[in-house]
């Protein structure tokens, strides 16, 4: 089982385990807990975290940033692909591409998603959906982030 996955198993069965693996894997990448993500799901082609609407996200309008959004998106799809991925490859991110459909006006969840077929296709250039959605349901940010997927040398 890869590591994020185990660790999220082992600490998501504990109080306050959600908060604790979300801290981790923060220290991990450190711009990440800019935003602060609790994680509420991590499985092999899905992860889901949120970000609280607070002063620390805000941009001049007090709606959560857009760059904090596309942090959250980043946050989700590393944990996805940390999850998902067969233990003989790695990935790295080649680009992003978002639209910003509505205001971030609450917490907002961010979500990434990949079919298991995509991971075993061969093909090494990986899109990731990805989107961002309010607590009234509303998307606010949608898009795709690609992966470089390629054998461990």
């Amino acid at each position: 089982m890869p590591a994020v996955l185990d660790l999220w198993k082992k600490t998501s069965a504990l109080p306050l385990g959600d908060r604790i693996f979300s801290f981790a894997f923060s220290q991990k990448a450190p711009y990440f807990a800019t935003i602060r993500p609790r994680f509420t799901v991590v499985e092999p082609n899905r992860a889901e975290l949120v970000i609280r609407k607070r002063r620390g996200v805000h941009n001049h309008i007090k709606t959560v940033h857009a760059i904090a959004l596309c942090n959250g998106l980043e946050a989700a799809m590393g944990a996805l692909a940390e999850s998902t991925i067969p233990r003989d490859k790695r990935w790295i991110p080649k680009g992003m591409e978002v639209a910003y459909t509505a205001k971030a006006d609450s917490d907002i969840t961010c979500i990434a998603e990949t079919d298991p077929e995509q991971w075993t296709s061969g093909d090494p250039d990986l899109p990731v959906r990805v989107r961002g959605v309010r607590a009234d349901g509303t998307v606010v940010v949608e898009g795709v982030i690609r992966l470089w997927v390629t054998p461990k040398s």
